[in-house]
């Protein structure tokens, strides 16, 4: 291999090795145990996590899991190996490609030990969350230098650390999202995001600013790593480029846990609320997910479409993750060239 290749590494959260439940036990306990995830005590961490979530959710959560699983395994596992694969063949011979992810296999450490002995020149590593948030982008990010901090050489390294306005982005949910307005009309838009805890956003340096409310609706170089201020700027552009009224969408947060506050509006009582006035058809977009998942495929595609349609809706369409879209894999290779 030449001596001046680049490494580009594309990390995404992660995925049971299998729906089992001892996979998904397994995988919880990983993913949670995250200081930057579960941001408590070392020890109440450990007691809540082993005794109190995972051996409740994890048999919940395999179900779900059984629900999305294909042939092949897991979905999101899938789509990001063909992410690797086709920005590959986009970037050229000079580089080379390679999915992680911060939880379960393929894990940073593995891929960035193979790296090691490369002799690349420069390093390049793409954490797949548009918004930047420190149980997302941060963890993976402390995870990579943890694992290259013993070299002996350390070439250059460049940190994608957001790309949530990023033209070819915000291009790539478009052209999603234009196909099946052209194809119907909704009586109303749904920009679904992760949710966070409230002490999170408060704990970023967006700090007191935050406090104020401010964030949520004017992202600017104040709050420039509030990830609920990047959530309303994404959508802002999205519904700019898309023509979509004020009054007709609603940004809003999903798959909350535990009982301490998290970010609001809460997705599940938004389309409760959506129902109750009479909105009958919903398109739904989840712009914080670059690939289909679990929160995705399942929690928005299944378990919201089902709520809506209880409680009075009678149309719900998920706009599908940007995958291996070619304009999202063009996105990927300018952020690696620096455009």
């Amino acid at each position: 291999m030449s001596k001046s290749k680049i490494g580009v590494l594309i990390i995404n959260l992660g995925t049971p090795d299998s729906p089992s439940v001892a996979d998904v036990r397994k995988y919880l306990r990983e993913f949670l145990m995250d200081r930057r995830v579960i941001d408590i005590p070392w020890w109440r961490r450990f007691l809540l996590i082993n005794l109190i979530i995972a051996p409740f959710r994890a048999p919940q959560s395999a179900k779900a899991y059984h629900e999305l699983w294909k042939p092949q395994g897991s979905p999101l596992k899938i789509i990001g190996q063909e992410l690797e694969r086709v920005l590959g063949q986009a970037l050229g011979e000079n580089y080379q490609v390679k999915l992680a992810m911060r939880y379960q296999s393929p894990s940073i450490n593995s891929v960035v030990t193979c790296f090691k002995d490369k002799g690349f020149k420069e390093l390049i590593v793409i954490p797949l969350y548009p918004q930047y948030a420190s149980s997302s982008s941060g963890s993976t990010i402390e995870e990579v230098m943890g694992a290259i901090k013993g070299w002996e050489v350390i070439p250059n390294i460049k940190l994608i650390s957001q790309f949530f306005d990023h033209p070819l982005f915000i291009k790539s949910w478009i052209e999603k999202g234009q196909k099946y307005m052209a194809q119907e009309r909704f009586d109303h838009y749904l920009f679904s995001y992760h949710g966070l805890p409230e002490r999170h956003i408060l704990k970023s340096s967006c700090d007191n600013y935050c406090r104020l409310g401010d964030c949520c609706w004017a992202y600017s170089r104040k709050n420039q790593y509030c990830y609920r201020a990047q959530c309303f700027e994404t959508t802002r552009l999205l519904v700019k480029a898309l023509g979509i009224k004020k009054e007709d969408h609603t940004v809003c947060f999903q798959s909350r846990l535990g009982k301490t506050p998290w970010i609001k509006p809460y997705t599940d009582e938004v389309i409760k609320q959506l129902a109750g006035r009479g909105i009958k058809k919903v398109l739904t977009f989840s712009p914080a997910f670059v690939a289909d998942c679990l929160e995705t495929t399942v929690e928005i595609g299944i378990e919201y479409k089902k709520l809506f349609l209880d409680h009075g809706g009678e149309g719900w369409q998920l706009v599908e993750s940007l995958n291996t879209h070619p304009a999202w894999v063009e996105c990927l290779k300018q952020l690696v060239l620096g455009g």
